[in-house]
């Protein structure tokens, strides 16, 4: 439908389906009902068709989703002065014949993998397909049965055929442009002790002697996870979207930071593969709270929990988490393309 040289189309469809093809565009499309075999149905197709006996007329599987422009343009050209043309990949595999228990070794030294669309001038083939039985593999071999010449030109993986489930993966990635490649994010920060009962990290609240102090809820454990998440996609830091002199934030709960940064970084058509928190202090003891503290994260998150790294260390009573004047956390984040940025 793109080609600027393709004038008709002409969609061979089972009778009774017709509800399932919408016909759109700028092209001249029409539908019409397929037959008992293939040779039948292209027969039907043609028979469709506005066109002159020496206008080229191309012949595609549907099953072949994979094809580009480039191909067509081959094509047009390989038909001058000849009866046919189609795209074909040499065999590369060993060819075995199996005869019961035994095989045989088949040359492949001159054999290929004929594909579609396969081009002809429309008087010829319509004449072909008429001296022709209904058990054709393909058009091409009607040209075959006349004696006609034919050319082949480059094939592609990506016009294989649809046949068995497998392929409809297979064909996915080939047809799909490469993704963005993965992203890293490293998050840090730090926060002071003040009078308290509890801190929280990661969402959880855990029993202390003294709270973080904070303009929001002071969990550092999610602030750092926050600025690996933006980090990775370079959209600056949480200062930059929740700025602390903006009283809104008074107290606000990381979690309203955690999942914007998440909504950025899927906008950027990124998901998290899967991050690594450590928390850096003498107190309190972050083990007994880990699991939960994953949990938490990952439901935050919208991950499964194996994609969750909790854990933590102390600095040997070095510093100001030696002294227990606060608490830091870094986190590590990796991300993976599931789609094109927006």
């Amino acid at each position: 439908m793109q080609h600027p040289s393709i004038k008709q189309l002409v969609l061979v469809v089972p009778k009774g389906d017709e509800e399932h093809y919408k016909i759109d565009g700028s092209l001249e499309m029409k539908l019409v009902h397929g037959g008992a075999s293939r040779s039948d149905s292209v027969r039907n197709g043609l028979a469709a068709l506005d066109l002159p006996d020496e206008a080229p007329v191309f012949i595609h599987d549907a099953a072949r989703p994979g094809l580009t422009p480039d191909v067509i343009d081959a094509l047009f050209e390989a038909l001058e002065g000849v009866d046919a043309a189609a795209p074909a990949l040499r065999v590369i595999d060993a060819l075995k014949r199996q005869d019961g228990d035994g095989l045989t070794t088949v040359d492949r030294s001159d054999l290929y993998r004929i594909q579609t669309p396969q081009v002809f001038r429309v008087g010829p083939i319509r004449s072909a397909l008429s001296q022709a039985g209904p058990d054709l593999v393909d058009d091409l071999a009607a040209i075959e049965a006349t004696g006609g010449t034919i050319k082949l030109t480059a094939g592609s993986e990506r016009l294989s055929k649809i046949t068995y489930p497998g392929d409809l993966k297979r064909m996915e990635k080939l047809m799909s442009a490469p993704l963005p490649p993965p992203r890293v994010g490293s998050g840090y920060d730090v926060h002071a002790f003040e009078d308290g009962e509890a801190v929280i990290l990661c969402g959880i609240s855990i029993p202390h002697t003294q709270k973080l102090a904070g303009h929001s809820d002071a969990d550092v454990a999610w602030h750092a996870l926050t600025d690996a998440l933006l980090g990775a996609c370079a959209l600056g830091d949480i200062g930059d979207h929740f700025p602390p002199s903006d009283p809104q934030w008074k107290g606000a709960p990381s979690e309203l930071f955690l999942k914007h940064a998440l909504m950025l970084v899927r906008k950027q058509g990124y998901e998290v593969s899967n991050c690594d928190i450590t928390i850096i202090c003498e107190a309190p003891k972050v083990k007994p709270h880990r699991e939960q503290m994953r949990a938490r994260t990952a439901e935050t998150m919208g991950v499964s929990i194996d994609r969750v790294s909790v854990k933590a260390t102390t600095t040997e009573r070095l510093g100001f988490t030696g002294r227990q004047e606060g608490i830091a956390a870094q986190a590590s984040v990796a991300l993976s393309s599931v789609t094109h940025p927006a």
